[in-house]
C-alpha cells in the first residue's frame, strides 16, 4: 500500500484527456437552411411537419400496410442491422470496463521431480547412486490489475464506442426507410403491371374481333389483303408488347416475398387478385431543409461516424504518453495442501510498472496523423451526405410536381378518348359507322387508359421517393445507451 498510494495520487492528479473535443458537425448548405423551404416544393407540398412513422398509411391500402409490417418484422436486412446494434452495445461495455481495475482468482498445484537437486524429498530408484527430489506446491490467490487512464485514451475509446453505437441505431433507421420504400415501390409496380395486363388483354381481344371482321370483309371482296395483313401485324405486335408484363408481375411478386422474409412464390396467392394502384394524398407535408438534416437517419449516422473518428484522434494521441499499470498478487500456499488455509503463509506482490515508447521512429505520430486524416474524411463524407440528401429531396419534389401535371393531362386525354368512343358508339347504332370503327375507338380509349395508368403509377412512385428522400418511415428517436 505504501507503494500504491503515492502512485495512485499521481495518477489522479495527472489525469487528463488528450485529443480534440468534438464540437459538432460542420455547417453545410447554410443558404438552404436559412431559406427555410425547398426550392422545388412549389405548390405541391406544404411546410407542415411530416409524420415520421407510417407515411405509407396515407396511401390507404391495407394490403400494402400489412406487407410493410411483415417486412419490418421479418426482413433479413433489418435483423442484420439489429445485430450490429448489439455488437456496438457490447463494445461500449468493453470500453467502459477498461476504466476500472480487474480482479481474477487463481489456484495452482505443481509437482516436480528434480534429480540431484537436494530440494524436497529424496529417494533412490533402479540402483541409481544419485537421489531424486520431489517437490509439491499448492497455492490459491487473487490477482488485481489496473491501468489508470492518465491521458484519456480509454475515455476516448468509450466516447468512440458510444458514437459507433448511436451510428448503428441510425443505420437501422436508414435500413427501415429503404425497406419501406422498396416494399411500397414493388407493390405499386405490381398493381400497375396487373392493371396494364388486364387493359392489354381487352385491347388484344378487340383487335382479334376487328381482324375477324376485316377477314370477313376480305372474303366478301370489300377489303384488301393489305388491310388484313396490316391488322394481323398490329395484333402480333400488341401480343409481343404485352408478353413481358407477365414476367414483370412474377418478378414483383418474388421481390415482395423476399423483402418480407418469405421464399419466392409464397405471396402469389395473396396478391394475384388485381387491385388499383394506391394514390398519394392531395396535400403532402415535407417540412424544410433544416428539419431534413435533423431527422434523416443517414445524415445522423454520418455525423456519429464523424464523432467517432474525432474521438479516435485522442485514442492515438494518448498512446504517445507514458502508461502506468499496477499489478497486485495475494496468495496462500506451500508444499502441503493445508498451507492454503494458513494465514501465516500469505504472500503479497506489488508490481507498479511505467512504460513509455520513447523511440518508435515516428510510428506513434503516424498513427495520430492517420486518425486525423480519417476524421477529415468523415467530415467530408458528412458534408457530401448532406448535400446529396438535399439534392435528392429537391429532385424528388420536382419529379412529383411534374408527374402531377402529367397525370392531369393524361386524365383529360383519357376523358376525350372515352367521349370519342361514346360518340362513335352512337354513330354505329345510327348506322353511320362500322363495328370495326367502334372497336378501334374502344382500343384508343384503352390506350389512353394505359397511359393514365402509367402516370398514376409514376405519381405513386414519385411520392414514395419523396418520403424516402425526406428520411421518413422510422420512429425518429435517438438510439439510447445501455
Amino acid at each position: 500500500m505504501r507503494i500504491f498510494a503515492p502512485l495512485t495520487c499521481l495518477a489522479a492528479l495527472a489525469a487528463c484527456t488528450v485529443g480534440p473535443d468534438y464540437d459538432g458537425p460542420p455547417k453545410v448548405a447554410g443558404g438552404a437552411v436559412e431559406r427555410g423551404s425547398f426550392v422545388r416544393g412549389g405548390d405541391i407540398a406544404d411546410a407542415g411537419r411530416p409524420e415520421l412513422m407510417e407515411w405509407w398509411s396515407a396511401l390507404g391500402d391495407p394490403v400494402l400496410n400489412g406487407l410493410i409490417d411483415d417486412a419490418l418484422a421479418n426482413s433479413p436486412d433489418i435483423a442484420a442491422a439489429e445485430a450490429k446494434i448489439a455488437q456496438a452495445r457490447a463494445k461500449i461495455g468493453g470500453a467502459r470496463a477498461a476504466l476500472f481495475p480487474s480482479l481474477s482468482a487463481s489456484a495452482l498445484y505443481a509437482h516436480a521431480e528434480l534429480p540431484g537437486s537436494g530440494i524436497g524429498q529424496s529417494s533412490e530408484a533402479d540402483g541409481s547412486s544419485a537421489g531424486t527430489s520431489t517437490l509439491n506446491f499448492y497455492n490459491v490467490g487473487a490477482n488485481a490489475s489496473w491501468n489508470p487512464d492518465l491521458f484519456g485514451g480509454s475515455r476516448r475509446k468509450l466516447e468512440a464506442a458510444r458514437a459507433d453505437y448511436q451510428k448503428s441505431g441510425f443505420d437501422l433507421a436508414d435500413a427501415q426507410v429503404q425497406l419501406t420504400a422498396q416494399v411500397a415501390q414493388n407493390y405499386v409496380n405490381l398493381r400497375d403491371a396487373q392493371a396494364r395486363d388486364a387493359l392489354n388483354a381487352r385491347s388484344i381481344d378487340l383487335m382479334r374481333k376487328s381482324l375477324v371482321l376485316t377477314q370477313a370483309r376480305y372474303d366478301a371482296g370489300t377489303a384488301t389483303r393489305l388491310e388484313v395483313d396490316r391488322m394481323e401485324g398490329d395484333l402480333r405486335t400488341m401480343i409481343a408488347q404485352a408478353a413481358p408484363l407477365e414476367a414483370q408481375i412474377a418478378a414483383y411478386l418474388d421481390a415482395l416475398a423476399v423483402l418480407t422474409g418469405r421464399v419466392p412464390g409464397e405471396l402469389d396467392a395473396v396478391l394475384e387478385q388485381p387491385s388499383p394502384v394506391p394514390l398519394p394524398p392531395a396535400n403532402v407535408s415535407v417540412g424544410d431543409p433544416a428539419a431534413l438534416i435533423a431527422r434523416r437517419p443517414d445524415i445522423r449516422a454520418a455525423e456519429r461516424a464523424l464523432a467517432s473518428a474525432n474521438a479516435n484522434i485522442g485514442v492515438n494521441k494518448a498512446s504517445l504518453f507514458p502508461q502506468i499499470s499496477f499489478t497486485g498478487i495475494l496468495g496462500l500456499g506451500g508444499t502441503d495442501p493445508g498451507d492454503v488455509l494458513d494465514p501465516g503463509n500469505l504472500s503479497t506482490i506489488a508490481l507498479p510498472m511505467l512504460s513509455w515508447s520513447i523511440l518508435d521512429f515516428g510510428a506513434g505520430q503516424a498513427r495520430v496523423r492517420g486518425a486525423e486524416a480519417q476524421a477529415d474524411q468523415a467530415r467530408a463524407q458528412y458534408r457530401g451526405t448532406v448535400l446529396e440528401a438535399l439534392q435528392k429531396a429537391e429532385d424528388s419534389l420536382a419529379r412529383f410536381g411534374a408527374t402531377r401535371k402529367q397525370l392531369a393531362a393524361f386524365l383529360l386525354a383519357e376523358r376525350a378518348a372515352q367521349d370519342a368512343g361514346t360518340l362513335n358508339a352512337a354513330r354505329y347504332k345510327a348506322g353511320t359507322a362500322t363495328l370495326i370503327d367502334q372497336y378501334g375507338a374502344e382500343r384508343q380509349a384503352i390506350a389512353a387508359a394505359i397511359s393514365t395508368e402509367k402516370a398514376r403509377t409514376q405519381l405513386a412512385v414519385d411520392y414514395i421517393s419523396v418520403m424516402m428522400e425526406l428520411g421518413l418511415g422510422w420512429d425518429g428517436e435517438d438510439p439510447g445507451e445501455s
